[in-house]
């Protein structure tokens, strides 16, 4: 009975410690929720036109794309980049640690890091057959 018990114990402690690692990272609403955070932020700092926000919104490969296309800090190619007014949110589909926020006149994709949801290709336009076309866009 003894020895029963500790293999229940010994693959249960492994199985309970994967699901509070997988509740801790929340639930697919909540990730969705916090997805559509980040992208409606970065329309905001789109259109106030905070270059400093926006670049602080973009993923570390997205945003050093960005300046070695322009030799230019951040804050400074970013002016450069042919980004749309996205609008509102209309909908996020969440795949594991990426997701793809649906605006009223952009698609903007994302990257789940330890700090929160990142942009990593914004400017998106879909084509069909193909993969869509981004205006900023990680390597």
């Amino acid at each position: 009975m003894h020895v029963q018990r500790r293999r229940i114990t010994r693959t249960m402690l492994p199985l309970g410690a994967v699901l509070l690692g997988l509740t801790a990272c929340g639930g697919p609403g909540e990730r969705e929720a916090d997805a559509s955070a980040a992208a409606t932020a970065f329309e905001r700092d789109l259109d106030g036109g905070d270059r400093t926000a926006m670049c602080a919104a973009l993923a570390p490969k997205t945003r050093s794309e960005i300046e070695d296309a322009e030799k230019k800090a951040c804050a400074d190619a970013i002016g450069a980049q042919d980004l749309p007014a996205g609008g509102a949110v209309r909908g996020v589909d969440v795949y594991g640690r990426q997701a793809r926020a649906t605006l009223a006149s952009d698609t903007l994709f994302l990257s789940q890091f330890s700090d929160g949801w990142k942009i990593v290709a914004a400017g998106c336009r879909p084509r069909p057959g193909r993969p869509y076309h981004c205006s900023v866009k990680g390597g």
